[in-house]
């Protein structure tokens, strides 16, 4: 049989999960009595939540006789390490490209990271059922896109096809077709076949990824290259600090979605090796007299960190179930083992960790599977890395699509030049919206996401992608609001929530508990002020008709993950359980902290 692997790449929402759907009822994958899900592939009940593929998944469907490997990878930069992990699996990449969008930064980041490889590259216009298609300018960026990052004459006589994922059919020519079988052939004639056992070649599997079994535990996923291989066979496990030889217990390949057991995997197939306790991504499987290890797998490096603490604050224990540092360092080792472009630093405490990775988003989501999970935990504000290089201090830079209406493009302008962004671009198509292209330190897009969709009333899109290093700059603005500090301990009332709603925006509705120094709300000016939720109406014994008031509480923001880490100061902490996230100073004592929030008061 022979294999091809292929992996689809693109910006997130592009259509990638859709496809390979579209793709495994084209092939027949499941039986008539199976029910098929949309967007079979996102497993997680995050990815499911969210629309966006976060974890790199694979599966083989049989056309024509010839076994695809299809790897279905993230769109979001967030995500990079996976996207980079994965793709030395494969021969070739679909970059898909939606209709009307066209190539967007995230497009950008996977195709590079593609091209560096030295993959085929295969071209897929999506959703161009959409009224707003435009296809002949897609096209053009995508050439221009491929122009950009120098790429060669053979790479720039790239197949095109026009899809719709959706509907279910692809076609050569931009018109509506049957099926998707024009996507499957151009994938038989552009994808190279990987090469068969080479015989006196020792086997080798590079792992790429980790799953588990409950019965069979840790499974080791990666292409088999070199020879075949063979269950029960005696390995060598080339690992970060030596080598050690193992038994292969069992051995796997894919048919479909399922993972099926198999006595031999063949040279070019995508196979799964149980049995070997403690291999993680990057360490090498082979076989043989002449057995040797493949390079590594290199990743870049992270570029934002944040400090996770154990949860210390008066109602702490109350909701979680994992609340020490024990097992939270437990867990967040367990996360490294298979996430690459994740790093554990010390935080200068026995009970605080620093974690680094690519962004905000993709330290948002291993937050939230934590707290799913049952832990507690206090974290801090998101900070960028930096770099000491020949005496200079250097900070990540990021660039930045916006796309906004042209009525708020005044005041997007305003907001990146006080975080010090440089406009690169300024494009108006004519209907309506501006695309603004920026680059700007990583430092001071924190925060910005929510504030862009507050002045855009929700209408504008931020794309972002890290664009390299450069000088640190100084004098970047903080928070322009200060918190509402409850003083003291006790359950909120509605009288006292009511007198406190002209001065800002509240966190927290009647009845629920807070302590002293936790934040309750957004004060209207930049200063922080301690403010009393708790305190309930005088009862007297003098009442007339009438008298009592109504109180009408406006709904209090919901603070979702990602909003408070972009919310929280330098001197706050984000308390995180399973039901619960709070806002909280780090030192709770009102009178041990000051309410002012400047650089000036600071010095």
């Amino acid at each position: 049989m022979v294999f091809r692997n292929v992996a689809i790449i693109a910006h997130v929402d592009h259509g990638k999960t859709t496809l390979v759907d579209g793709l495994l009822r084209q092939c027949k994958a499941f039986q008539e009595h199976e029910q098929m899900v949309d967007r079979v592939m996102d497993s997680m009940d995050l990815e499911r939540e969210r629309g966006i593929t976060i974890t790199s998944k694979n599966t083989a469907v049989i056309y024509k006789g010839d076994k695809i490997n299809i790897v279905d990878t993230p769109g979001h930069a967030d995500f990079g390490g996976e996207v980079e992990r994965v793709l030395s699996m494969v021969d070739a990449a679909l970059l898909l490209v939606d209709a009307s969008e066209g190539p967007l930064p995230q497009t950008r980041f996977v195709l590079e990271k593609a091209m560096k490889q030295g993959l085929v590259i295969m071209v897929c216009i999506n959703k161009i059922d959409r009224p707003d298609a435009r296809l002949k300018e897609v096209i053009n960026e995508i050439y221009d896109l491929f122009i950009d990052l120098d790429a060669t004459e053979e790479q720039l006589e790239f197949p095109v096809l026009y899809a719709s994922a959706k509907l279910g059919y692809a076609s050569t020519e931009p018109e509506p077709a049957e099926d998707l079988r024009p996507l499957l052939d151009a994938m038989i004639e552009h994808i190279p076949a990987s090469a068969p056992a080479q015989e006196g070649q020792a086997p080798q599997l590079l792992v790429t990824n980790l799953d588990s079994d409950q019965y069979i535990g840790r499974l080791a996923l990666g292409r088999l290259v070199g020879g075949d291989l063979k269950r029960n066979a005696q390995a060598m496990w080339f690992h970060e600090n030596g080598e050690k030889r193992v038994k292969l217990q069992m051995l796997y390949t894919w048919s479909g979605l399922r993972r099926k057991e198999a006595e031999v995997a063949h040279s070019g197939d995508i196979v799964a090796v149980a049995g070997i306790d403690g291999i993680t991504v990057g360490d090498t499987i082979s076989v043989g007299e002449n057995a040797s290890a493949l390079p590594r797998i290199l990743v870049d490096e992270p570029t934002i960190g944040i400090t996770i603490t154990v949860n210390n604050s008066p109602l702490s224990g109350q909701d979680g179930t994992y609340l020490t540092a024990r097992q939270i360092q437990n867990r967040l080792n367990k996360e490294l083992l298979h996430n690459v472009s994740l790093k554990l630093g010390e935080a200068g405490s026995k009970e605080s960790f620093k974690l680094f990775g690519r962004g905000e988003l993709q330290l948002a989501i291993l937050l939230e599977q934590m707290r799913r999970e049952g832990f507690e935990m206090s974290v801090s504000r998101p900070e960028v890395v930096f770099k000491e290089v020949d005496g200079e201090t250097l900070e990540p830079y990021e660039s930045i699509t916006l796309d906004v209406p042209d009525e708020y493009i005044g005041a997007m302008t305003q907001h990146l030049a006080q975080r010090k962004g440089q406009m690169n671009d300024l494009i108006s198509d004519g209907t309506g919206r501006t695309r603004m292209i920026y680059r700007i330190p990583s430092r001071g897009l924190i925060g910005f996401r929510g504030q862009m969709l507050t002045d855009t009333r929700g209408l504008g899109i931020m794309n972002s992608l890290f664009d390299g290093w450069d000088k640190k700059v100084e004098n970047l603005p903080r928070r322009a609001r200060g918190g509402m500090v409850a003083d003291r301990p006790g359950r909120t009332t509605a009288y006292s929530l009511a007198k406190l709603q002209p001065r800002g925006e509240l966190f927290v509705g009647a009845g629920e508990d807070v302590y002293e120094g936790m934040i309750v709300g957004e004060n209207a000016r930049i200063n922080d002020l301690n403010v009393n939720v708790v305190r309930g109406k005088q009862l007297t014994n003098f009442r007339e008709s009438g008298t009592d008031e109504k109180v009408v509480l406006s709904p209090p923001r919901q603070i979702t993950l990602e909003n408070a880490l972009e919310f929280i100061d330098e001197d706050e902490w984000l308390e995180i359980t399973p039901s619960f996230l709070r806002l909280r100073k780090r030192v709770l004592a009102a009178n041990q902290r000051s309410i002012v929030r400047t650089p000036k008061a600071e010095d």
